[in-house]
């Protein structure tokens, strides 16, 4: 798939006291392109309770790079940057881009699939496999050996 990405219109409420966007916003507006990729492929909340599946994240990290205030507009894309063979681990990256270019914050995310009524890791269904392989792949891609493990 070519690049997938959501615009965000900067709202007062995601503002702090030095007038620049929250940090813990960048992590919503990450959850938030994250969430609109997979209903714009089919998994909404109501498939994902139908799969008894859902998505379950190990870490999260924050790169700021430039200042985002009020009142900008930025694009926030979604890539996959890593992967197991059968997508139950999977590592994504967000990029906050204003509409000049420039890069102001990366948002890195490590991940797997949780079977809900198990409450265990689990190998995702083909449907989410084949949604996860119409992810788009970020240029350092590589896969993840999970004999490694």
């Amino acid at each position: 798939m070519q690049k997938f990405s959501i615009p965000i219109q900067i709202r007062w409420s995601d503002i702090d006291q030095n007038r620049h966007l929250r940090h813990s916003v960048y992590y919503d507006y990450g959850a938030m392109a994250r969430i609109e990729f997979l209903n714009s492929h089919g998994l909404t909340s109501e498939k994902f309770e139908e799969l008894h599946m859902g998505p379950i994240l190990f870490r999260e990290e924050a790169i700021f790079r430039r200042e985002i205030k009020f009142g900008d507009s930025v694009t926030v894309d979604v890539e996959l940057v890593k992967a197991s063979a059968d997508y139950s681990r999977w590592s994504m990256r967000h990029n906050f881009i204003k509409p000049d270019g420039t890069l102001s914050a990366i948002i890195n995310i490590d991940g797997a699939w949780i079977n809900i009524v198990e409450r265990k890791i689990a190998i995702p269904t083909p449907f989410i496999q084949n949604i996860f392989n119409d992810l788009p792949k970020a240029k350092d891609f590589s896969m993840i050996d999970l004999s490694k493990k």
